[in-house]
């Protein structure tokens, strides 16, 4: 067995040993705003339940390892001592993965992800209305472990109201972890997803995706398209070229055949949504958008 003492290894290397070594980590969805009233969204994998009487739930906002910068939201924190954290489901994980991006504060990830801002009850940060089960807290303490990149910023907070999705319910009125279907964060690209097991999302583009609210109407309205597929496409930067498209088109036989067969407009954009949702489910984003500019 290899023994590790933590000052031998480069930070970056160690910080990801231990983020393969402990795991699954449950995710902390936080909606937070700042003292002008900006919303901020941002997923951390530093989180847990520490009590139930009060309710007492910790996350952390990790001091940035390659840089040693806050984050938005600790800083929202700071000013507001308010937070809503989210849970997170395999049907909003890709969109959460977007959420990520490390966009200019003030930038709404809300907005950028898709996810549809709810408001909350008793604290200003908004619920996030996808997510089955939505916690108000008020912060009760920030503990610091150190100054220096990724020392943890321990966010202690008071649950002051949770919200279930009635679709989550069992009929007794409690949690049915089935359909609740929560992810939890491993180590590099691996999540786990509770009912199936490890499954993969590339990390986010760190030259920041495009966001939701790029995409085209078309797009971003279909029936076809799934939450997860909109974040997989918005999360590409530059979008292919017409000579690229037209060279996909040629050598696709399934494209060839739906632009042959479908002359109304309604009926080819929606066999193209379903084209490009089985690459999607292939993590093939940039396959998809050439079906959809096709």
């Amino acid at each position: 067995m290899r023994t590790i003492v933590p000052k031998d290894k480069p930070l970056a290397e160690f910080h990801n040993m231990l983020l393969t070594a402990i795991a699954p980590r449950p995710i902390c969805f936080a909606s937070t705003i700042d003292k002008d009233g900006n919303p901020n969204l941002s997923p951390f994998s530093f989180f847990n339940i520490f009590g139930s009487n009060p309710t007492t739930l910790i996350f952390s906002p990790a001091r940035r390892v390659r840089d040693n910068t806050i984050k938005h939201t600790l800083e929202n924190v700071l000013e507001t001592g308010e937070v809503v954290i989210n849970v997170v489901n395999y049907a909003m994980v890709q969109q959460m993965s977007l959420s990520s991006c490390e966009y200019p504060k003030g930038v709404n990830e809300f907005t950028k992800s898709g996810f549809t801002p709810l408001a909350s009850d008793v604290v200003k940060p908004f619920r996030v209305k996808e997510s089955p089960v939505q916690f108000e807290c008020k912060v009760r303490d920030i503990i610091y472990t150190g100054e220096e990149g990724g020392a943890g910023n321990l966010i202690i907070c008071e649950m002051l109201l949770m919200h279930v999705a009635d679709e989550v319910l069992t009929a007794t009125g409690g949690i049915d972890q089935e359909k609740l279907d929560l992810v939890a964060r491993a180590g590099y690209d691996y999540y786990v997803r509770a009912n199936k097991g490890l499954f993969e999302v590339p990390k986010p583009n760190r030259n920041l995706g495009m966001g939701v609210d790029q995409l085209p109407e078309s797009i971003r309205l279909s029936r076809i398209l799934t939450g997860n597929d909109l974040g997989m496409l918005a999360n590409e930067q530059i979008l292919p070229d017409a000579d690229s498209i037209e060279v996909f088109k040629r050598m696709n036989k399934d494209l060839q055949k739906i632009h042959a067969d479908n002359a109304d407009e309604s009926a080819l954009q929606k066999a193209l949504h379903q084209l490009a949702h089985q690459f999607l489910e292939n993590n093939k984003p940039v396959d998809a958008w050439k079906v959809l500019l096709s």
